[in-house]
């Protein structure tokens, strides 16, 4: 079916989730909606509060720009805007925009009769940026904990949590999710190869087809897990990655305030190393 005459049968009025026919309609191949205009405001406000925020700041060299979120001794409370306040609105600004977009792909593939797979994988997304900038600072008592909006500034943060924690790489649920990342990463670069080979044959011969795929990696490594399950598998991968990442990060703190190193303490105390 030609796809203009596909979008005919599902640019159709219906399957949003609030307002009924509020802004459901397309402007151009981009579908609105209302979390559509949503996501518009918050991303609008947020970038300007960013630049607001830089203005403020002493450089506007784009590595070193540094929006951090506010000192300890404001708590949970607000802070002046000069002082964190506009770290705290940018933060709830991207989480209205994150949360809009993902509500958006639900309503898409509602109007398209697809399963949700698209905004539940995104919402492992979200997740590990609220676990970051909300609940780990609430479980810490401080909206300081929330890591800075720079590169270079949430870089050192990264680093310096890390050392905090002495070697964070022995956090558990870090090393699943660098595991996941890894693995993932893996995966669908075989997978993505394997398309091209098989799309791009030498010159004189035809394009492959799935069966030449499936019997390239049942002799490469005894397993094809088919066209359908490299996909499934890749969810899950990513998925897990997102989850885990957010998992390593929440119980450093909260839940573990030692080093890594010594979590491990339960390992070489078992009754089998006593002999």
């Amino acid at each position: 079916m030609a796809m203009l005459s596909f979008e005919e049968k599902y640019r159709v009025r219906g399957g949003t989730l609030i307002g009924g026919d509020l802004f459901d309609f397309w402007v151009g191949p981009l579908y609105v909606g209302f979390f559509g205009v949503t996501t518009l405001f918050f991303a609008s406000l947020g970038t300007l509060l960013i630049v607001w925020a830089a203005a403020l700041g002493p450089t506007w060299n784009i590595w070193r720009i540094n929006i951090a979120p506010p000192d300890l001794s404001y708590g949970l409370g607000f802070a002046p805007l000069a002082e964190g306040g506009l770290w705290q609105l940018i933060t709830i600004c991207a989480i209205g925009a994150f949360c809009s977009w993902a509500l958006r792909q639900v309503e898409i593939a509602r109007k398209l009769g697809m399963g949700l797979h698209v905004p539940f994988a995104f919402s492992f997304a979200i997740l590990a940026y609220v676990v970051l900038v909300v609940v780990r600072p609430i479980l810490l008592g401080a909206w300081g904990h929330g890591f800075p909006y720079g590169i270079l500034s949430h870089l050192d943060w990264v680093s310096n949590t890390g050392y905090q924690y002495l070697h964070f790489h022995y956090n558990p649920a870090h090393m699943l999710a660098i595991t996941f990342f890894f693995t993932n990463a893996l995966a669908l670069g075989m997978h993505g190869s394997l398309i091209l080979s098989a799309a791009n044959p030498r010159k004189g011969e035809t394009v492959k087809s799935a069966e030449q795929e499936n019997a390239y990696f049942r002799d490469a490594i005894g397993y094809s897990i088919g066209t359908l399950g490299i996909h499934r598998l890749g969810l899950f991968l990513a998925i897990s990655a997102s989850f885990w990442s957010a998992v390593c990060i929440l119980i450093s703190g909260p839940f573990w305030s030692r080093g890594w190193p010594e979590w491990w303490s339960w390992w070489l105390n078992l009754p089998i190393w006593a002999h």
